[in-house]
């Protein structure tokens, strides 16, 4: 879980600073801990090899044991975690827990979705909907709830929305001869474009896009566009249905068969994982 360093060091820093004072005044030296992370509520577990890196950088010389597995559905009261060290677990207590509860809470909103969907094409996918400097840990727990990794940001594929298609005026012209440009300069990058009605789609559908993304249409205009884009003789583009998606509109969405639904809230309305850690003198 080395990947995640730059992000966990950060937090270390942030939560330490120069020092805990209260464990350096209040814990005698040579004092050794023991202690448990244990779920409080039923979810899906994520975080754990980054809050086993937290303790190993914070607290040098702590021996750490996860009991589960990251994905992993837990019920409430499971052990998660042991760990025994020195006074400096209590140092790395919170700063572990804040990365364990966030990642879980995240992975168990995936985990939710992912299962009101009813058709087998359908895949929910994560949004760039993310908390500022952890998007590499949201998105790595959306993917062990279950849900598929959108683009990681604005470089590693183009999406196409209504203000870049109000700049060309609307016009299918002007954007293939941005679509053909970037294409030459980028060859090989996926290339999305967002419709908001039928007359959008059928402007839009011969420009070639990878993914076509439906967004806030109703669900008689989105039934009769994923019907236009099967039914279309040229290169099919993959179709994504996006826009205030909740979990019924997730569940009746996915009947219609689309190849993805995007929802922001896996990562912005994820509600942290209550978890404790019980700690205890050895």
């Amino acid at each position: 879980m080395h990947e995640f360093d730059a992000i966990i060091k950060a937090a270390l820093k942030e939560d330490i600073g120069p020092g805990d004072v209260t464990t350096r005044f209040f814990v005698p030296l040579g004092t050794r801990f023991y202690g448990e992370m244990r779920a409080k509520d039923n979810g899906v577990v994520c975080g754990l090899a980054v809050a086993k890196r937290v303790f190993a950088l914070a607290a040098p010389g702590s021996r750490v044991k996860a009991l589960v597995k990251d994905g992993a559905r837990i019920k409430k009261g499971a052990v998660l975690m042991k760990i025994a060290g020195p006074a400096s677990i209590l140092t790395a207590e919170r700063t572990a827990l804040n990365f364990l509860q966030h990642m879980s809470g995240v992975a168990t909103r995936a985990a939710l979705f992912s299962s009101v969907i009813k058709h087998p094409r359908t895949r929910i996918y994560d949004t760039r909907k993310t908390l500022p400097g952890l998007r590499a840990i949201e998105k790595y727990a959306a993917a062990c709830g279950g849900a598929c990794n959108h683009r990681l940001g604005l470089h590693d594929m183009a999406m196409i929305k209504d203000n870049h298609v109000a700049l060309a005026g609307g016009s299918p012209v002007k954007l293939a001869e941005s679509i053909a440009a970037m294409r030459r300069a980028r060859p090989g990058l996926k290339i999305e474009l967002e419709v908001q009605n039928l007359a959008q789609l059928r402007a839009f559908l011969p420009l070639g896009a990878d993914v076509i993304m439906l967004d806030n249409m109703n669900f008689a205009a989105m039934k009769t566009a994923i019907a236009l884009i099967r039914a279309y003789k040229g290169k099919k583009p993959g179709i994504e249905i996006s826009g205030g998606v909740d979990l019924a509109k997730a569940a009746r969405y996915s009947r219609l068969g689309p190849d993805r639904i995007s929802v922001g809230s896996i990562t912005s309305g994820a509600r942290p994982l209550d978890i404790s850690f019980e700690v205890k003198t050895q």
